[in-house]
């Protein structure tokens, strides 16, 4: 079982667009600082970028984590209410249930969840009316 090394915890505010992206910023800027290299950070920022936007636009909040293991970084999303409906719906390209307001401040594209999967390797949710958890691995 591989033991985590260090693991990095933001609280996510639902609707706080002044500071959307900071805690992917924080995630790439730790990651390049211990030495993981390009691709990966690449791929770790747009999971996380998402992850945490889907929080803001879509949740009452929640809590992002990278956890860094030797051969693995693993990002776990966990959100309060009100879930998704139809997740095979949402990971659709180009879905979104993004309101107008939002959409209008260049979010809701309906990108978010199939840009995550895309760029993990390993790829989970789960969801109910309690919130959604997402868990994403991407091997190192």
């Amino acid at each position: 079982m591989d033991s985590l090394i260090k693991r990095y915890s933001y609280t996510i505010t639902r609707n706080d667009f002044v500071t959307a992206g900071k805690s992917s910023s924080d995630i790439k800027g730790n990651l390049k600082a211990i030495g993981i290299d390009a691709k990966t950070i690449r791929k770790i920022a747009i999971i996380s970028y998402e992850a945490e936007m889907n929080i803001v636009i879509h949740s009452m909040g929640g809590k992002l984590h990278c956890d860094i293991y030797e051969e693995k970084i693993v990002i776990v999303c966990e959100d309060e209410g009100p879930g998704i409906p139809d997740i095979d719906k949402a990971m659709t390209e180009g879905f979104s249930t993004a309101p107008e307001n939002v959409r209008e401040l260049g979010f809701g594209a309906g990108m978010g969840l199939p840009n995550i999967k895309r760029y993990s390797d390993e790829f989970k949710i789960s969801s109910s009316d309690n919130g959604t958890i997402i868990v994403v691995t991407v091997l190192i």
